[in-house]
């Protein structure tokens, strides 16, 4: 049953997809422009800095992973919000399918919809600016899984949210990538924070992958005890993330929010 029950949620995102191309076309217009800006920037700073270093591999790859964080959370966080949209999110509990196997569901189809992100990434940012990925070697694919994990953490983070205080509170969704970015170095090392940035940065997965990844492009060995903190770090978010939506849906349950919810008038 919990199997079904996760392709069910599927299921339904498939069908709205398939009936709308504008649900379609946000999977690869958004990082489509992203991978183009970025990637004519690349050319005109490898144009302009000194022989030697390329700016591709650098800043475009950073700007790959980092989209595809993105759209690891509002894969999880879109088709939730496609329920609250609808007002179909209480119509799944009228079946037995239980809080798990809902929120089970959403990682399954942010799985699926970022992972068509990714490849139509790779695949503009090879063909227009050479970069590839597999270059590097498969040393970027345990870290690729850490942006993953931590997305899918933060996206069901973003939906608690959501459901206890209201469909209004969407919007604390959207900026969660550009929120955390400046603290994990994305595009320039940790050593350029500040002491209590560079503490925080300790905190949060990416910051791990993203020193990685530099290393990684400059030709050096992987820091493989980075991997494994932001790994234990990533899973410790997804479980806290798992443990408040379940959390904040009993309460909602208990105190009657639930109903309200479906009416758009939660406080």
């Amino acid at each position: 049953m919990p199997a079904r029950a996760m392709l069910a949620v599927v299921l339904r995102q498939f069908y709205l997809m398939r009936g709308s191309a504008a649900r379609v076309l946000p999977l690869f217009a958004w990082v489509a422009i992203d991978i183009v800006l970025w990637g004519f920037m690349t050319k005109y700073l490898n144009s302009i800095s000194a022989a030697g270093f390329n700016f591709v591999g650098a800043l475009l790859g950073a700007v790959l992973l980092w989209d595809f964080f993105g759209r690891v959370i509002f894969g999880v966080s879109t088709t939730f919000l496609e329920d609250v949209w609808s007002r179909n999110f209480l119509n799944f509990f009228a079946s037995p399918m239980t809080i798990r196997d809902y929120v089970g569901g959403l990682v399954l189809s942010s799985m699926l919809t970022s992972a068509v992100g990714l490849v139509a990434m790779i695949a503009i940012s090879g063909a227009v600016f050479g970069l590839s990925l597999i270059d590097y070697g498969l040393a970027l694919l345990p870290f690729i899984l850490v942006l993953f994990l931590f997305g899918i953490a933060m996206g069901i983070l973003g939906t608690s949210i959501v459901l206890r205080w209201g469909p209004a509170a969407e919007w604390f969704i959207w900026p969660l990538p550009a929120l955390i970015s400046p603290f994990v170095g994305v595009f320039y090392p940790l050593s350029t924070l500040p002491v209590w940035m560079q503490w925080t940065a300790r905190l949060l997965p990416p910051s791990y992958v993203f020193e990685n990844v530099r290393a990684i492009v400059h030709g050096q060995h992987p820091w493989w005890t980075g991997l494994l903190i932001s790994a234990g770090l990533a899973i410790a978010y997804v479980v806290f993330a798992s443990l408040t939506f379940s959390r904040v849906f009993r309460l909602a349950i208990r105190t009657g929010l639930i109903a309200r919810y479906s009416a758009e008038t939660a406080g």
